[in-house]
Order: structure tokens, then C-alpha cells, then sequence
């Protein structure tokens, strides 16, 4: 069964697969400067769907809470009145409620009236280099599996650059749809903290039976490389039909190609 993704901006996207609707990273706020401990960033665009248009979602996948590019201040209020919010173990501590926090692998599940059940893995994900740990906080990623036999898995990289963690996602998982968080960030140091070009490419090489959905590449200052970026790139290295750029705020259906 085909997969339908409306882009809200940035990291935001709504992931509708077989009759369930899944919010990643909420950020609802409007344009403007936000002063994190040790850098501020410009958000340059507003969401293309307000939030209170959305309609009922069953989850919430968030990669990391600790980012306003990812979660911002209207997102967390979003994300704490949705019926399930998933993010990282540390991530559910500092936010409380009913946030359910996942290390890598762990698994949640959900089911609707009918029986079908989608289970979502939570995956590794590193925030820049080897060693920004300490700096950047933990972050996860998503597999999100339907049990309809139709229905190929899908992957949300969370912010994350290519390294061996998102490797073995590849070698764990038949994706039929991958969502890298692109756009290549870079905030205070000479290095980029979610995937650029090359990563992306790397990203589809590891996944040949996936189509390509990057998010993540536009509506913030800190962004250093656009979907435009992508798509010459894979155009030019003969990916360009495994690449689907989405329009914000349209439902896009996406096929495994």
C-alpha cells in the first residue's frame, strides 16, 4: 500500500500508512530568533499547516527534544496532548506526562479497532561527528512497520548524519520509503550536524528498493543545503528517480519505486 506524507516544514511532516497518521519533530512556531544555551538559530518560514488543522494523529516520533528546529514551544504542546508521544529515553524524562522514551531497537506498538498493528523501532542516529555526543544529546530515528504484507517499512532518520548506525538500519530493514533529515545544519563548528548531499546519496545507495523523501531542508537559517541541492546532485549521479521532493503542505502519495 502506497504511504502519504504532507511536509508542515522543516522536520514536521505527517505520515499517513494504512489508516494511521503519525506526526515526526513537531514545530508550529511562528518565523523569527530562538537562543538556545550556545548558538541562536532564524527560523525563516512558518509551518504550511497549522496545527490545530491537522486532525487526530495516533503518534508523535520525535528525534530529540533539546533543538527548536525540532521541537519548538508551540510543538511541545502539541506533542504532550497527542495520545502517544515516542522520543529518546532522556527525552522522556525531561519532557514527563506520557512521552514514552526508546533506546535504539526498542520497540512500541500501535493498534487500531480493526486488528492492524504498526510497529515502530526506534534507531540509532548521531548528531554530527563522531564525538558531538556530549554536545548535541542523544537522538533516535524510526522504522515504522505495518503488519498488512502490502505495506513496505518506512524510515525516519531523525537528525542524524550517515555513519554506521544508519548503515545497519539498512542492512536490518527493507525500506520502501526513506525520510532523511537533510539540509546539512551547521551551527558553531565547521562541520554539519544532519545529512548533506553526500550523506543522502549514501542514504539510497544503502537503501537500492527505497524512494528518497527528504525533510528537514528548508525553513531555518542554519540550513546550509536545499532539496534544490538534492536533486541536482542525485540528477547528476543517476539517483534522480528515487528522489520525490515534497510541496509543503500537500498529501503526497509515495510508491516504493
Amino acid at each position: 500500500m502506497p504511504v502519504s506524507i504532507t511536509l508542515i516544514g522543516g522536520p514536521t511532516a505527517l505520515i499517513e500508512i494504512d489508516g494511521f497518521r503519525l506526526l515526526t519533530d513537531p514545530t508550529f512556531d511562528a518565523p523569527g530568533a530562538y537562543q538556545l544555551p550556545h548558538v541562536k538559530l532564524e527560523k525563516t518560514i512558518g509551518p504550511a499547516v497549522k496545527a490545530d488543522a491537522i486532525g487526530p494523529i495516533d503518534a508523535v516520533l520525535l528525534s530529540h527534544d533539546q533543538h527548536s528546529d525540532n521541537l519548538d514551544k508551540s510543538g511541545r504542546d502539541y506533542l504532550l496532548k497527542a495520545p502517544r508521544a515516542l522520543t529518546t529515553e532522556a527525552g522522556a524524562r525531561r519532557l514527563g506526562g506520557h512521552v514514552e522514551g526508546l533506546a535504539p531497537w526498542a520497540t512500541a506498538h500501535l493498534k487500531d479497532d480493526d486488528g492492524n498493528t504498526l510497529t515502530i523501532t526506534a534507531t540509532p542516529a548521531r548528531h554530527g561527528p563522531a564525538g558531538i555526543e556530549p554536545l548535541s544529546g542523544d537522538v533516535i530515528g524510526f522504522v515504522v512497520q505495518s503488519s498488512r504484507k502490502d505495506t513496505r517499512p518506512v524510515y525516519i532518520s531523525g537528525d542524524t548524519t550517515w555513519f554506521d548506525g544508519v548503515a545497519e538500519v539498512a542492512r536490518r530493514f527493507k525500506c520502501g520509503v526513506v525520510l532523511p533529515f537533510a539540509g546539512a545544519a551547521q551551527t558553531r563548528g565547521p562541520f554539519h550536524l544532519t545529512m548533506d548531499t553526500n550523506d543522502t546519496i549514501e542514504t539510497a545507495r544503502a537503501f537500492p528498493d527505497a524512494m528518497i523523501v527528504p525533510v528537514h531542508t528548508e525553513g531555518w537559517g542554519h540550513f546550509r543545503q536545499s532539496s534544490e541541492d538534492l536533486r541536482k546532485t542525485f540528477d547528476v549521479l543517476g539517483f534522480g528517480t528515487r528522489l520525490r521532493l515534497l510541496e509543503p503542505g500537500v498529501p503526497t502519495v509515495i510508491e516504493a519505486p
